[in-house]
């Protein structure tokens, strides 16, 4: 069965679930379990009003030994890029970044841990020990402002408990990966302060390997994650929760070679590290019966380095002295960054007494500051000679912004949510070039919710989203980048059937970008250069559906489904490209899959997870080919023990996560400059098929 049919299969399936008639009429039986928290109101699953994937506990603790932006992408229209020791870029329904170089940046995907804002520095996040994990597709102008136009990821970490309890972790598999965790919680002083502590060990040495350098760890995992909690109970009507985490990343970098292989030739792999110590300090106080009062600060610093051998040869494996290369092809390119980020957000947030309007409607209302700055050093080191080049971004943001959650009837609720930002840059280089940038954003909601009975909730919104724009770092065609705007219409319902045996999400969707941001680039291997520009208009359109059905206590079949139609509708920089999808947007992704427990102690796990074909880059036409992934593992559980047997891409697929096409082939036959080669796609592998063991002890 092809992918495509596989695809359609799962979707004509989904649409006979879908429909009212299969809905049981009893009453009394509630929707999943589930609770989200990105909202201002904690609230279950089935009751949210937009497209949301949560990746509990269960699933989390099976995905131990992956990665956390792999594990993202096995939720609808959700993609991400490597070009990296691994993935640190997330794309939602085709947006987000793929990489960055020389020019700062303004994410299109927020990622939130624990309250910190760590959308900037993605590469240090684990999945040990953490709670929850939930994927917010759409505008989400109104919670996060600036960061959330293509959505949100918000990531929850065990919280701390009265009881002592902890976690014993260990892993071992193939390409000498090792990984070791601890976490421990409990009460420290009765009836004040509660506690958990946790780290972890994570080693590998990469799928590559460097047979110049007699290698196999050029582009190895070498991650360490500390986090602590402390929750206390400052009076009956007052709790802080103090929230730290450590995040030292040691990886290697060598993953591009000339022949799209595994084995590299570079005599001077790169790094790609990352050194993080951040906190987030939070009050809840409880003003009054009507309202209560959400106070946070959180403040980040991070240190990194992205380094690599940028001719992917060693010096003297090419000589040409046409082009001065007497000494051989030898380049080499280092970006040094310094990130400081702090956050302030104060909100009241009514409770059931504080309704308004004749007791109709739910309010929230708060006040938000950011201070962000980036200094960025980079060396370009072209045959042993520094070209040193720098840039420092200081950028403050301040908002206002409320939601309203009116009641009409006892099944319609109306939404109307704003945020209004002020946005200001201050951007200069070495070259002494100076650039101030000052916008007021808006961004905000308005929707309709239908709770037809406690099984099915209907809902549609319209909803915007923004994303500042800024400066290029070289000397580019586009030396400034406008800000763009994104309005995203949505409808989708929330399903229960069966006695609550089969649960379902559906909802399509439409956006309208304006001033779409695009990262182009241009030249080759000698003078390549990347910057950020804007298409006039773009669009997008698809599907979201997630389904889960527990036929018997043993069995749990799901499936996870995502549709996207985007594209290019007016571009006039590069008109070629209009009517032809963005980078990062591939048509289809799904992830079907089971577990059955077939004893007290043993249960099977096995999935496949499939991506259409996508365009790589907005500059070239090349596209990476489709896959489809098979994952399994075998879990046993004694007591507090438990082991997962477990082995990904077990038909070692090859498929690619990252593709550059220019001309950086400097072939012995090559006679002159005029002489050098055609472009040639270039691509970085995604894991082959891996195998391990992961065993633990819960106390």
């Amino acid at each position: 069965m092809t992918s495509k049919t596989l695809t359609v299969s799962m979707i004509a399936a989904y649409a006979i679930l879908n429909t009212s008639a299969f809905a049981e009429n009893e009453t009394g039986i509630t929707l999943d379990p589930i609770v989200v928290s990105s909202d201002f109101r904690e609230k279950k699953l089935s009751q949210t009003s937009n497209s949301v994937t949560v990746i509990g506990e269960e699933e989390i603790y099976d995905k131990a030994s992956q990665s956390f932006i792999e594990t993202l992408a096995s939720t609808a229209n959700v993609n991400f890029s490597a070009g990296a020791s691994k993935a640190k870029y997330i794309q939602i329904r085709g947006i987000g970044e793929r990489s960055q170089f020389e020019a700062p940046v303004n994410p299109s995907v927020g990622l939130i841990v624990d309250g910190i804002d760590f959308s900037n520095s993605a590469l240090g996040i684990s999945m040990f020990d953490v709670k929850q994990i939930e994927v917010l597709r759409g505008p989400q102008g109104t919670t996060f402002g600036a960061n959330g136009m293509a959505g949100v990821v918000t990531v929850q970490s065990n919280e701390p408990t009265k009881e002592t309890e902890g976690h014993l972790e260990a892993t071992i598999g193939d390409y000498n990966t090792k990984a070791f965790g601890a976490a421990v919680g409990g009460t420290l002083i009765e009836d004040a302060l509660l506690g958990r502590f946790s780290i972890y060990k994570n080693s590998s040495d990469g799928f590559m390997t460097n047979s110049y350098l007699g290698r196999e760890d050029t582009n190895n995992i070498d991650e360490l994650t500390a986090k602590a909690q402390l929750r206390w109970f400052v009076s009956d009507n007052h709790t802080i929760d103090f929230n730290y985490m450590h995040i030292d990343i040691d990886n290697g970098y060598d993953a591009f070679t000339l022949d799209n292989s595994r084995d590299s030739h570079a005599d001077k792999p790169g790094q790609d590290t990352q050194k993080t110590d951040a906190f987030a300090l939070t009050s809840t106080y409880q003003v009054s019966d009507a309202m209560h009062l959400v106070s946070k600060i959180s403040y980040s610093k991070s240190d990194s380095i992205y380094s690599y051998d940028e001719d992917w040869t060693y010096v003297g494996e090419y000589f040409i002295p046409s082009l001065g290369w007497d000494n051989g092809y030898d380049y080499f390119d280092e970006y040094s960054r310094d990130k400081e980020q702090i956050d302030l957000d104060v909100r009241l947030v009514s409770d059931k007494e504080g309704r308004i309007f004749n007791d109709t409607t739910d309010w929230t209302v708060g006040v938000y500051a950011k201070k962000y700055d980036e200094t960025m050093h980079r060396n370009r080191i072209k045959f042993g000679a520094d070209n040193l080049s720098s840039y420092t971004q200081d950028t403050e943001n301040r908002a206002i912004y409320g939601q309203l959650d009116t009641a009409i009837t006892n099944q319609l609720t109306f939404i109307t949510a704003l945020r209004v930002e002020n946005w200001k840059a201050d951007y200069s280089n070495s070259a002494g070039e100076t650039l101030k940038k000052d916008e007021l954003l808006t961004g905000g909601k308005l929707g309709l919710n239908y709770q037809y009975n406690n099984k099915q909730l209907y809902y549609i919104s319209l909803s915007k989203g923004y994303k500042p724009g800024g400066v290029n770092a070289e000397d580019v065609p586009t030396k400034e980048y406008e800000t763009e705007t994104l309005w995203n219409l949505e409808a989708g319902v929330n399903s229960s059937y069966f006695n609550d045996t089969l649960r379902s999400r559906l909802n399509v969707f439409y956006g309208k970008r304006k001033d779409q941001q695009v990262k182009l680039y241009e030249g080759n291997a000698v003078d390549f250069r990347n910057y950020l520009s804007n298409a006039e208009e773009g669009s997008y359109y698809g599907l979201e559906s997630q389904l889960d059905y527990y036929p018997n206590d043993n069995l749990h079949i799901y499936s996870s489904i995502g549709l996207l139609h985007a594209e290019f509708d007016e571009f006039n920089l590069n008109p070629a490209q209009e009517g032809r999808a963005p980078a990062q947007s591939p048509k289809y992704q799904y992830n079907i899959g089971l577990d059955y427990r077939f004893t007290e102690a043993f249960t099977f796990k096995t999935n496949i997870e499939g991506k259409g074909s996508y365009y790589f880059s907005n500059t070239h036409e090349q596209k990476s080919e489709a896959y489809t992934l098979l994952n399994t593992s075998l879990e046993y559980t004694n007591g507090n023990w438990s082991a997962v047997l477990w082995a990904k891409n077990i038909t070692n697929e090859d498929y690619q996560t990252r593709g550059f096409y220019f001309d950086n082939n400097p072939t012995p036959t090559v006679t002159d400059a005029s002489g050098w080669i055609e472009p040639e796609l270039y691509t970085q592998q995604g894991a082959p098929r891996t195998i391990g063991l992961t065993v633990s002890y819960d106390f």
